[in-house]
């Protein structure tokens, strides 16, 4: 089921996966530079329902509109707001979550929104290049159970640049920003999925 929404920075979109019998909702958005087709997020949509988790898929209002470059993180922020009451009307805790930027909203809004956890996929640490530029105060900031899910050949940060905190992170080995491993890899892009699956349903599963 799609379902647009109406938020001060636009019409946002969301498509529900959901499970017969929802025990949680995981609410997660896309990049700055893709939608919600990415590899990681498909997978999750395929996979949570079965495990009692809903997946919503948000697609944040200047995507909806057509645009190829995303806004300034505070517009980010304001559309993830303007979507949480349709995450939450099913009245069940909602886990916040996103890859890369939306990673960082998710962060960033989980202490206001009243998330129940924060599931960060392919969390931007720095832009590539620049390590001093760390956005690890964000992640920090969560407040709430969090897991990162980072590929281990991140150009963003690989998994040994995270500073200590009271999140989990796993690592997909050989894993890029967009979680694609090179053919020379001994793990399929199959297994790789499967890796990022797995390490969510246990996740979850621990929440309670």
């Amino acid at each position: 089921m799609t379902q647009s929404v109406e938020t001060d920075a636009g019409t946002a979109r969301v498509t529900w996966h959901r499970a017969k019998q929802a025990r949680l909702v995981l609410a997660v958005s896309h990049g700055a530079g893709g939608g919600i087709e990415a590899r990681d997020l498909q997978a999750l949509a395929r996979v949570l329902p079965a495990h009692g988790v809903s997946v919503a898929l948000v697609e944040q209002p200047w995507r909806v509109a057509g645009k190829k470059v995303a806004p300034a993180p505070k517009t980010l922020d304001l559309g993830w707001r303007g979507v949480w009451p349709a995450l939450a009307a099913p009245g069940l805790p909602v886990i916040s979550g996103g890859r890369s930027a939306g990673a960082r909203v998710a962060c960033r809004t989980a202490g206001e929104l009243g998330a129940h956890a924060v599931l960060a996929l392919s969390f931007p640490l720095h832009p590539p290049g620049k390590p001093e530029k760390s956005r690890a105060d964000e992640l920090l900031g969560a407040g709430v159970p969090t897991l990162v899910v980072q590929g281990g050949n991140d150009p963003f940060g690989k998994p040994e640049e995270f500073p200590r905190g009271s999140y989990e992170i796993v690592e997909l080995p050989y894993g890029d920003h967009g979680f694609a491993v090179p053919k020379r890899a001994d793990i399929t892009q199959e297994q790789a999925l499967e890796t990022i699956t797995d390490a969510v349903v246990k996740w979850v599963t621990s929440l309670g």
